[in-house]
């Protein structure tokens, strides 16, 4: 999408971030609409909540969201479709009009939060004329005026006002620096420092080079990239240059043309700046505050969990780090083995032990292929229908999607009735944020101004390998079959978002899900990539055209669990990190300080003293994680218990059961956030969750392999 047009006077009927449209106009929007679109839902907004907090205004849900939440929903939608072009197609300008905006939003928020007036008009609503979403949304609500700072008077609430800006300014920028600092690395190699890099890398990395002129392969940060570099490249030099490029982005550690982008003291600030929010809502830290509404019921509990498992995966990953050790010293002489050889010796000790590669698998991994794999195992086991959609986009790349299903709970009957829309970005470019993530556009919603049922839609992005051009002719983008479990997660968080019935806004789809079990449906989607019976039907050699030939499958699932000791630990390394970080760390003995101690205890692998990964731990200084990183093992134990019900009922054929992916829809997706998460999980499995499942998943619930 191009940003750099020309500035334009921008009125409310030329403005697309002020239109009726149902949908964003990505194709319309440009920087010079921000500002003008912001402050005039913010002065809708303001108007809104003035009315809604007038005295003489009824205590009443539906009359306050009739004025209020329609006003907010409008802003909510505009301001979140600019935030969406700041991560998918960042340039200078769309930059800069985000970062004035921002402020400006973040303002409001926090002070639509705090507002004792608003806060007083929901206490006084009588609980009894409410739904039991309504119930749910409402108990919510009052949660979140007291962390949101409605009780803090005088100097304490311009106090927090003042954090919640700065600290939405201190994440944009952490974010803008870890983009920059990867996408502004550029390192040109010859070919023969691409001995043993996959083919369809190679033709990828010269057409970059010859883009700008140049000759040889060019090289980036980009995961396509990076990865394949790691674990295929025969050239250890090579390996180690993108390694400490990699692992000291956004650092004092990365070169000097980069250590603009050096995120210390963001992190040092946006730490200090938690602690005092925290306290000034009465918690000893802001491990507390983060829980508050989550499932877990206390950080020690957190951390006693991370613990345990830690303990019960470490003889797994002592048993994975010797036999790497073991294997490079006898077969790729590398008695000093590093960590920038890890990935490669990894690839090098799997193909030896299991007799395949990762760049074997991925030729029978083609995008659309998978694609329609995916989306035919969502429509046999959630009754849907998926197809192509129109809705302008912000890159020709981008795809968009509608879900419809007919039923008596969808108001349809016998008819498809439309039940959610998506649209999905799938490649690494320039300018986009690296990850994979799902977002949503808007909630599910029986708007009071209309009376009709607002359906959902969502944003899927990931940051695959795009096509290929091979003499001429394009070739689908191939993908490994970890960026195919990425798939798979993110339309599971899809799926939890676009397939709820729920009607209020505050508890539909994701919304008002406790944190910790926000990932169970992305988890539980992951188990359907080491499926035979799906994995046969989104597979297609990019040559031959034939299916993944069964031995092969055989083989890749007798390798599912190689190195998962390693991957755990490193996980909850991670996890742990983040939970002491936010409760005991001491901030005078410094970040990387208390993460040599989490390694100390965790880690059998031990990165370069120059290591920064904490620099680029967006999750948590930008994205919504902090102090709850641990979400992912958390909701793992939930999402390995809930798969263990389709094992338990898989058809002689091989097929699961459909009245259990019935009833998970039901009582799972369906029901989003309109009651406690564990409530709906034991609705469908009939008991609290069980560790179990996740050891036996995991490959760990035996003893570790002896060499």
């Amino acid at each position: 999408m191009r940003m750099q047009t020309p500035s334009i006077p921008t009125t409310s009927s030329s403005n697309p971030l002020l239109g009726n449209s149902p949908l964003p106009a990505f194709d319309q929007i440009r920087p010079e609409h921000v500002e003008p679109a912001v402050r005039e839902l913010l002065g809708q907004c303001n108007q809104a909540l003035e009315t809604a907090t007038a005295m003489d205004f009824p205590a009443n849900w539906n009359h306050i969201s009739k004025v209020l939440d329609t006003a907010t929903e409008r802003l909510g939608c505009s301001w979140g479709a600019v935030s969406h072009l700041n991560s998918v197609c960042d340039s200078p300008e769309l930059r800069a009009a985000y970062n004035t905006g921002l402020p400006l939003v973040t303002e409001f928020w926090t002070r639509l939060g705090s507002d004792e007036r608003l806060y007083a008009k929901y206490k006084a609503i009588d609980a009894a004329t409410l739904t039991a979403e309504q119930v749910q949304a409402h108990k919510n609500a009052m949660r979140d005026f007291v962390l949101g700072g409605a009780e803090l008077t005088g100097a304490a609430k311009a106090r927090f006002a003042a954090i919640q800006e700065r600290q939405a300014e201190l994440s944009q920028k952490f974010s803008e620096n870890a983009l920059d600092a990867t996408d502004k690395f550029d390192l040109v190699v010859d070919a023969a420092a691409m001995d043993g890099v996959p083919s369809d890398v190679q033709q990828a990395t010269r057409a970059a080079a010859q883009a700008a002129g140049l000759d040889g392969h060019r090289l980036s940060l980009k995961l396509p990239c990076y990865l394949p570099v790691m674990q295929f490249a025969n050239d250890r030099e090579l390996r180690q240059t993108m390694y400490r490029a990699y692992a000291t982005r956004a650092s004092d550690q990365a070169s000097p043309e980069l250590a603009q982008f050096d995120n210390s003291a963001l992190m040092r600030e946006i730490l200090a700046l938690r602690k005092e929010e925290a306290v000034l809502l009465g918690f000893e830290n802001f491990g507390e505050l983060s829980l508050a509404p989550k499932m877990a019921e206390s950080p020690a509990r957190v951390i006693a969990f991370l613990r345990d498992l830690a303990a019960r995966a470490r003889p797994y990953a002592e048993q994975d780090m010797a036999d790497l050790r073991e294997f490079a010293r006898q077969h790729l002489q590398l008695p000093d083995l590093q960590a920038w050889d890890i990935p490669y010796v990894g690839e090098k000790l799997k193909e030896t032990r299991f007799a395949f590669s990762e760049q074997e698998i991925k030729q029978y991994f083609t995008f659309p292929k998978v694609l329609d794999g995916l989306f035919k195992i969502a429509e046999t086991l959630f009754e849907v229908v998926i197809t192509k959609d129109t809705a302008a986009v912000w890159e020709p790349g981008v795809s968009f999607y509608r879900i419809e299903r007919q039923g008596a709970d969808t108001g349809a009957g016998d008819r498809l009735a439309l039940v959610g829309q998506f649209y999905l970005d799938p490649t690494a470019r320039s300018g986009k944020r690296g990850g994979a993530w799902m977002d949503d556009v808007r909630s599910r919603w029986l708007r009071p101004d209309t009376g009709l049922t607002q359906t959902p839609v969502a944003h899927l992005v990931c940051n695959f390998a795009g096509p290929v051009a091979v003499d001429g002719a394009q070739r689908p983008a191939l993908l490994t079959h970890d960026d195919v479990i990425t798939l798979f997660h993110e339309f599971g968080h899809g799926l939890h978002h676009l397939l709820t019935l729920v009607n209020e806004r505050q508890v539909s789809g994701i919304s008002g899900v406790e944190w910790d079990a926000v990932e169970l449906p992305s988890q539980f989607m992951e188990n359907f990539c080491w499926e035979w019976d799906v994995l046969r039907h989104m597979t297609c050699h990019v040559h031959s055209g034939e299916s993944l030939p069964r031995a092969l499958f055989d083989k890749m699932l007798a390798a599912k669990n190689f190195q998962s000791g390693l991957q755990t630990l490193r996980q909850l390394e991670f996890s742990l990190f983040d939970m002491l970080l936010h409760t005991s760390h001491d901030a005078q003995n410094g970040i990387l300080a208390l993460q040599q101690r989490v390694r100390d205890e965790v880690a059998v692998v031990q990165p370069p003293a120059w290591s920064r990964n904490a620099h680029t731990f967006s999750h948590i200084f930008a994205g919504g994680y902090a102090a709850g990183y641990y979400s992912y093992k958390w909701a793992e134990v939930l999402s390995a218990d809930a798969y263990a019900a389709f094992e338990e009922t898989v058809l002689k054929n091989g097929q699961p059961d459909r009245e259990t992916g019935r009833k998970y829809r039901q009582e799972i997706l369906e029901a989003g956030g309109s009651r406690p998460a564990l409530d709906s999980f034991k609705a469908f499995r009939g008991r609290p969750p069980e560790l179990d499942a996740l050891l036996r998943h995991l490959g760990m619930a035996g003893n570790p392999r002896t060499t």
